[in-house]
């Protein structure tokens, strides 16, 4: 009864460990190594299922995507300033990516959460575009001044908006997805840029939303497949910054002096 009671305690259906055999959700990793990708291994771990081709594809699209933006992002800046200060490796990424909070490394998953408000509209009987507008004012009445996943701060039309889309219209054409998060989300970028003469493009955060919601990831999983992606650039720029030698990098030049507001 105790050895059961300890077994069951850490119960699991994603792996299976026991001498001379590692199954990953009832696969042989002999079987695996070799044979699958990053991508589809991720959702094999996460889904129990394997993937195919197209949608192992589509989501490893997203995946690379989202690897890096540069010292720009905090998680990035947060990652080449902790690998200065002494620690290793694994204590500069998980600085980092302790950094993908609400603001920053979110807005994926709260996107997922305003395209599925959309998509509820629409079954209930408006079409999308009506769909887009009320679901939009709802967020402002609740005071969001950002929609997430349009609009950018540094660019003023994502670059990587365009192919992410692209390859989501294919998978639709070929009936790989849907579209449905894919005609929800077009329909809030035309309601933002009705009338403007600057346009409010969908970001990465946008288009990855649009891609992991029509591969049937639910929101939350959005922030951590993001997180899995930027630990990518997280690690790049790590491992360069300690080959730089640099010692306790601060956030700003030392000939920088901060305003002292007192």
């Amino acid at each position: 009864m105790t050895d059961s009671l300890a077994a069951d305690w850490w119960g699991t259906a994603v792996s299976r460990i026991e001498p001379n055999r590692i199954e990953l959700r009832g696969t042989p990793v002999q079987d695996l190594i070799g044979t699958i990708g990053f991508g589809a291994i991720i959702w094999l771990m996460l889904r129990g299922e394997h993937p195919s081709d197209p949608q192992a594809a589509l989501l490893e699209a997203a995946l690379v995507a989202g690897v890096d933006h540069g010292p720009h992002a905090p998680s990035i800046a947060v990652a080449r300033m902790a690998a200065t200060c002494g620690v290793g490796l694994n204590n500069a990424m998980a600085s980092a990516i302790n950094t993908l909070g609400d603001s920053h490394g979110g807005a994926g998953q709260d996107c997922v959460l305003l395209l599925d408000e959309i998509r509820a509209r629409e079954a209930a009987g408006l079409d999308p575009s009506a769909a887009a507008a009320a679901v939009i004012a709802a967020w402002r009445g609740r005071g969001v001044r950002y929609l997430p996943g349009f609009g950018h701060r540094f660019h003023t039309r994502d670059p990587r908006r365009d192919p992410l889309l692209g390859l989501v219209e294919k998978a639709v054409a070929a009936h790989v997805v849907p579209g449905d998060h894919l005609r929800a989300a077009l329909a809030v970028e035309a309601h933002l840029n009705a009338g403007r003469s600057t346009p409010v493009p969908m970001n990465i955060d946008g288009a990855t939303a649009v891609i992991y919601a029509e591969l049937g990831f639910p929101a939350p999983l959005a922030r951590g497949l993001f997180v899995l992606s930027r630990s990518v650039g997280i690690l790049a720029h790590a491992w360069e910054e300690m080959g730089q030698g640099r010692r306790n990098k601060g956030p700003i030049p030392p000939a920088v002096q901060p305003t002292f507001l007192g």
